[in-house]
């Protein structure tokens, strides 16, 4: 039987432009904040795992990032894993972490995730996923593909764009109560919809910023919590889980089949339904993504999701609070940061440490991740569910 893991500490920076800052420096913050956080030293730790999706192609360093982070704060001698796996590189890190505790191996893993994009090699460039050069030639980047999916899902079940502007202005009121934010400005339904075009019919403010920032988590096994004092931080890892597509050409292009998949499993791994989640971090990269992630994780019917942000289901009050740091949309997106910033949220609100933007009685949170394209289907997704 696999060992019980807990989330023990979460740390990240402030997510926006750092064109001064190192991916070191980066590191370094998020993971100083982790271990503090959580109460343990460097020296507590048994393995490290490193998530970046584009660092290596970006900044000069293909390889060694979390070698390069571990030795900024005296961490050595342990195994180091590098994973890069799309935007969801730093879920998959916390997975590889959450798996080294759970088979016994190590007491005590530390998750990194980070990225640096505003500086980069090829500023200005489409960011396309890794092996679709000849499409991002062709038109195809995700804004692209979002408003295709956002069309077809307004034809298809009578989503508005009003309705998709709403999560927004929805994430940017969460944003303002959150230090670790790139926008913090609020915007009404009005000023997403005559915002700058970017793809019919999604305006610049559907879409989430490019991004620079770091966070980290520090999971431990059951038996160390009293001999390291962390029992009272404690978060429970319900289940994580971590899937790659079919890659198959689908027909309906307003599901990801995977992102189905991958949640049902979760689901059923922690003995637990969408309708027992209190908050949820989604893949909001667009506005239409948050959408389809509601219907996809389960959170409301198909082709309802239009309706369930209107009606403030996905609100402070409403059915499940989605997105409460702001989200992609408004904290920002550091590709290999993402999954393990969604953590960060997740922790603090099951600890009741979310401030203004508490959800009420949380008790179980759930975060999402979808990485890459390859045939018209994501790549990857992981789903992870953690309780208090």
């Amino acid at each position: 039987m696999a060992d019980k893991v807990f989330v023990v500490g979460v740390g990240m920076t402030a997510f926006g432009r750092s064109p001064d800052r190192s991916l070191r420096s980066l590191g370094r913050e998020a993971t100083l904040n982790a271990l503090r956080d959580a109460g343990v030293g460097p020296r507590d730790v048994g393995v490290l795992v490193c998530g970046t999706a584009r660092s290596g192609m970006l900044q000069g360093r293909e390889s060694g990032v979390g070698q390069l982070v571990g030795w900024e704060l005296g961490i050595n001698q342990i195994p180091v894993y590098n994973v890069k796996n799309y935007c969801a590189s730093g879920s998959t890190s916390f997975d590889v972490a959450r798996l080294a505790v759970a088979s016994g191996e190590h007491d005590v893993a530390l998750a990194i995730g980070l990225e640096k994009l505003t500086a980069r090699a090829g500023k200005g460039a489409t960011l396309t996923s890794d092996g679709m050069e000849i499409e991002g030639d062709l038109g195809f980047s995700p804004p692209a593909y979002f408003g295709m999916l956002a069309r077809r899902h307004m034809e298809q079940y009578g989503t508005t764009r009003e309705q998709m502007a709403m999560v927004t202005v929805k994430n940017r009121r969460f944003s303002a109560h959150n230090p670790y934010t790139q926008y913090k400005d609020q915007v009404t339904v009005d000023e997403v919809l005559a915002a700058k075009p970017i793809a019919e019919p999604l305006t610049l403010l559907d879409c989430c910023p490019t991004t620079d920032g770091a966070a980290a988590a520090v999971l431990v096994s059951e038996r160390v919590l009293d001999r390291l004092r962390v029992r009272a931080r404690a978060v429970k890892v319900e289940a994580s889980v971590l899937r790659t597509g079919i890659y198959e050409q689908l027909k309906d292009m307003t599901t990801f089949e995977l992102d189905v998949r991958s949640s049902r499993l979760a689901y059923e791994n922690a003995g637990i339904g969408p309708e027992d989640v209190d908050v949820a971090e989604v893949h909001d990269a667009f506005t239409i993504a948050e959408i389809t992630h509601y219907e996809d994780l389960g959170l409301c019917a198909k082709g309802e999701g239009g309706q369930f942000v209107e009606s403030g289901a996905s609100d402070l009050g409403g059915k499940v609070a989605v997105s409460t740091s702001g989200g992609l949309l408004t904290r920002g997106h550091p590709l290999g940061a993402t999954g393990l910033a969604q953590v960060h949220e997740i922790v603090m609100q099951l600890r009741g440490e979310a401030g203004e933007r508490q959800v009420d009685g949380a008790k179980v949170g759930l975060t999402h991740v979808a990485g890459g394209f390859m045939e018209n289907d994501i790549a990857t997704s992981a789903v992870a569910l953690l309780s208090r």
